[in-house]
């Protein structure tokens, strides 16, 4: 097989990076000031085993392979406020022996949140969805660090619409080469669910910094709440704390006395992108609510607050916990 890595950021290169230290084929997908640096000088991946350069071949879209070959596999890694661009893009590429990938080529949506796997079925026959815990930074271009040990990350793979396949089975078998474990679920949803509980707090961090802080804490522990009542309002299963906890304490340790980086949405706010993925973390706990009559004004207020300093170029941490908590506090008040 060889892997199509849609989305060579902090998650899509360091996996790419890890399949292809381990002998399997990979071509990274990226675009600008990153696929420069890649193509230039290869991809710089620093995980706890050490730093080193990986040359490995970039392209910015379909077009540069020509047709795409029925051994491919496509690992959706952009955010997904970019997924409908790169699934349209790449859906409608041709594969020698007739035929588009979407309609013979299995993708991935290794990505926060539940989205990308509904705007995947809409397009593509074969969707799997991957619950991705791989803590990665991705600040410079051509540049990746992903330092936990001794597992680099646990990718749990699945069917998006429930069950589990052959080819789901002989991917996690290239990962678990690769340094990662990769349980193949039934389920896999309901291991996405639980992970966009945990992504709440995305929008603390990138708006008011990643220090740990008890007043962030309180306030994501409201945005939680109001996520597990719009989950269980609208009928969806998630596995839980005991469940996440069980998979993965002890295999993916973050090294102690690190520097303070934040996670994706403090990373895009802190590379300028202009973009940011609320509205599908804290925004799909809005929209669950406003479905299934569960209010939510913390995760609206976390979602527009975090669009705000995305779409303003605002550098992360530039906002109190003291004055994004008053902002839940009034829209609570309204709700």
């Amino acid at each position: 097989m060889r892997y199509i890595i849609i989305g060579a950021g902090a998650i899509g290169a360091t996996i790419g990076g890890r399949l292809a230290e381990a002998g399997a084929e990979v071509v990274l997908v990226a675009r600008g000031a990153h696929a420069e640096s890649l193509a230039a000088d290869g991809l710089r991946l620093t995980t706890a085993d050490g730093a080193r350069v990986h040359r490995i071949p970039v392209v910015s879209g379909p077009a540069e392979l020509g047709e795409l070959r029925p051994d491919d596999v496509l690992l959706l890694t952009v955010k997904t406020q970019d997924a409908i661009t790169a699934l349209d893009a790449w859906g409608d590429a041709e594969v020698a022996g007739g035929g588009t990938a979407a309609q013979r080529l299995p993708v991935l949506c290794a990505q926060n949140g539940v989205e990308s796997e509904r705007l995947a079925l809409r397009r593509f026959a074969r969707v799997y969805g991957v619950c991705v815990w791989l803590p990665a930074t991705f600040l410079e271009p051509g540049a990746v660090s992903a330092l936990c040990a001794p597992l680099t990350g646990i990718l749990h793979i699945g069917l998006a619409a429930g069950g589990a396949d052959a080819r789901a089975r002989r991917i996690a078998a290239d990962l678990e080469k690769s340094g990662f474990e990769a349980p193949v679920v039934e389920d896999v949803m309901r291991w996405k669910h639980a992970k966009l509980l945990g992504n709440l707090g995305n929008a603390i961090q990138a708006t008011t910094g990643p220090e740990p802080d008890p007043a962030k804490a309180a306030l994501l522990q409201r945005a939680q709440h109001e996520g597990r009542a719009a989950l269980e309002a609208a009928g969806i299963a998630y596995a839980s704390d005991a469940e996440q906890s069980a998979a993965r304490d002890g295999k993916v340790d973050q090294p102690a006395g690190g520097s303070m980086r934040g996670g994706s949405s403090w990373q895009s706010l802190r590379r300028g992108t202009g973009s940011i993925e609320a509205d599908y973390l804290n925004g799909e706990i809005t929209l669950l609510g406003r479905l299934h009559g569960i209010p939510t004004p913390v995760n609206d207020t976390l979602r527009h607050a975090a669009n705000i300093f995305a779409r303003e170029g605002l550098p992360p941490g530039a906002m109190s916990i003291e004055d994004l908590t008053a902002l839940a506090d009034e829209a609570a008040t309204r709700a």
